[in-house]
């Protein structure tokens, strides 16, 4: 690994939230499900040169927590949190839905 290259770890909560979206996809279009899966692996892959890339998640700002970041594939943001050399993506959320609450539950 060169220096200021970064490995992306996705946790299991990320992976769920990722299957979940993509299985709710392909039950209309295995096309487009492929094309959303591809698109939100090589955002969070493009973490590995660009770590701090994601601006810091405005829900959690507010409350003061500011280690959480995130890149929007709309509709979804990528949540993740860098440390040392790694960067943790820990959710892909719809951001249609009410996502104070979920991050709020999952993050504090």
């Amino acid at each position: 690994m060169s220096k200021g290259t970064y490995q992306v770890f996705w946790t299991q909560t990320a992976q769920q939230d990722l299957r979940k979206i993509i299985a709710y996809i392909s039950a209309d279009s295995e096309t487009q499900a492929t094309k959303v899966y591809s698109a939100i692996k090589q955002k969070a892959d493009n973490l590995q040169q660009m770590p701090l890339q994601g601006r810091i998640v405005p829900e959690l700002s507010y409350y003061g927590i500011l280690i959480y970041r995130e890149l929007i594939y709309q509709p979804w943001r990528i949540i993740y949190r860098t440390e040392d050399n790694k960067v943790w993506v820990l959710a892909v959320i719809d951001s249609r839905r009410n996502v104070e609450d979920i991050l709020l539950d999952r993050f504090v």
